[in-house]
């Protein structure tokens, strides 16, 4: 549909709408360039309106030009007449004219978020606000939802002494906040000492963010980037405090990896996509399920999966196999609960939670319970195939990075959920010895959470450089030959224990 009757059924936006008012940096570490990386580093729209031209490199500020004000008033009038926007982010306004304009235009167009960072003096030391203009961005604070003041720009907005102790940070903070209503994210990164502590402070509460301090000497835009990253977040998050957060982590990983970008000869930028190391490249999981294309074939005639599918499997056979799952599911469980602990947020952190949960509280339960039943004990010795899996998983969860460990518990998730797929499509559970089983693995709602666990380990990827995408995929291939070999290890004919050769799928 088309006109205003298209406009009313139109669907709500799939992203955030953010908009950068700010200054420009040409070799694009700082300003609405730096900004603009960090709204789409959170998965926002960016938009930008230029507030002063800003001639810097990593080195220092040589020039200033300051446009008209009607041609800023003319930017700002062209995105507000136009498009909704979901939040704004305020950096470098140079001239009490040009605070007085964006003053003027926020009175008119209020958006749901406003981020204020008072830029005042680049990292290089130069000085970016005129006197002037510092009664214009005090006013323009007031109108904010929250501001992000370094401790210099903290002592101007109070009009105190450098706060030369974070307690003293924190009371200029709780301060500002009472006499103009904002919500403050102070920073410490001026401090001395190898702590860099953040808070998101208001009149009635503070709420410390901690940190290290990163030995390093990409700092620049860090200001501009961060109070960025809140703007583009704070629609996505439930509060400021979340938002704040999260802000945070992203930055530090930023700044970690800045010096890697090898940019200019001063104080190097921050890595505004540290996070997405792999754009363009496919996504993991893609590339590791075709490394073990002959592995899903294996899995297909091994015996045990043949007789369960055609329910020819003895019942006996049936049971030794649930033993081992049994005795596995315990190691199993607290893998999952090891990435749970490393998960980095916390969509992960409670799907692997539930994991280690349902793997005790439910699977091995009903594991238990059919084997007494049948008088069977639980309880017993592993096999070597079972420790062989189980030494496996340990190992990753003890050395491995969380990217690691999701990647070798992803097999059994993943390729139970294939096996019971396929399974089903050649059985019929309603005359099946085994349905109960078949229908778990083969039940949509199993598949789901495969799906889950494979977009958790493309995301774990995103995050990591090479090397350890080689371990995951290392992990990852290991763990699908256990589980072949897991299979396999099923005596299938009871007259045939003592002289069967095992299944070997190369496991080293």
């Amino acid at each position: 549909m088309t006109g205003a009757a298209g406009a009313a059924t139109r669907p709500a936006p799939s992203r955030v709408r953010a908009l950068s008012i700010a200054g420009t940096d040409p070799t694009g570490g700082a300003g609405i360039q730096a900004d603009l990386k960090s709204f789409a580093a959170h998965g926002a729209y960016g938009m930008a309106v230029v507030t002063a031209l800003v001639a810097q490199n990593t080195r220092g500020v040589r020039a200033v030009h300051v446009p008209d004000t009607d041609f800023l008033r003319a930017q700002l009038d062209a995105v507000s007449d136009d498009v909704s926007i979901d939040a704004v982010k305020i950096g470098m306004l140079a001239t009490a004219e040009v605070a007085r304009v964006v003053e003027d235009w926020l009175r008119a167009h209020r958006p749901p978020v406003v981020v204020l960072d008072p830029v005042m003096v680049a990292t290089s030391g130069d000085r970016l606000l005129d006197d002037d203009a510092v009664a214009a961005v005090r006013r323009l604070a007031a109108l904010a939802d929250a501001v992000t003041p370094n401790l210099p720009e903290l002592a101007v907005l109070t009009g105190e002494p450098v706060a030369t102790t974070w307690g003293e940070a924190l009371e200029q903070a709780t301060r500002l906040a009472g006499e103009s209503g904002v919500g403050v994210l102070v920073k410490g990164g001026h401090l001395d000492g190898p702590a860099s502590p953040d808070a998101w402070v208001t009149a009635a509460a503070r709420h410390e963010l901690t940190g290290e301090r990163i030995a390093t000497t990409a700092t620049h835009g860090t200001g501009c980037s961060l109070s960025a990253a809140l703007a583009a977040l704070r629609p996505q998050r439930t509060d400021w405090v979340d938002a704040a957060r999260d802000a945070k982590a992203w930055l530090t990983g930023a700044i970690a990896r800045g010096e890697a970008l090898r940019v200019g000869s001063g104080q190097g930028p921050v890595d505004h996509f540290h996070h997405a190391s792999q754009l363009g490249a496919p996504a993991f999981t893609a590339a590791a399920w075709r490394a073990v294309e002959h592995l899903r074939r294996a899995c297909d005639d091994v015996p045990f999966v043949r007789a369960l599918a055609d329910g020819s499997l003895p019942v006996e056979a049936f049971e030794d196999y649930l033993h081992q799952d049994a005795l596995y599911l315990g190691t199993y469980s607290r893998v999952l609960a090891r990435a749970s602990q490393l998960a980095p947020d916390r969509t992960a952190q409670e799907f692997f939670a539930r994991g280690a949960q349902s793997c005790l509280v439910v699977e091995q339960q009903l594991h238990r319970e059919r084997l007494a039943r049948a008088g069977r004990a639980w309880r017993g010795i592993a096999s070597p195939v079972t420790v062989a899996y189980t030494d496996h998983l340990e190992a990753i969860a003890s050395r491995g990075s969380y990217a690691e460990v999701v990647a070798a518990v992803l097999p059994c998730y993943w390729v139970y959920a294939d096996v019971g797929a396929r399974l089903l499509v050649r059985v019929d559970l309603d005359d099946h010895p085994y349905a109960d089983w078949l229908g778990t693995y083969g039940d949509p709602a199993f598949a789901q959470l495969a799906d889950q666990a494979r977009a958790l380990t493309d995301d774990a990827a995103r995050d990591v450089g090479p090397a350890v995408r080689d371990r995951m995929l290392d992990a990852f291939v290991t763990s699908c030959r256990h589980e072949v070999a897991f299979f396999g290890q099923v005596a299938v004919d009871r007259r045939d224990v003592d002289r069967r050769e095992p299944v070997r799928v190369g496991i080293t």
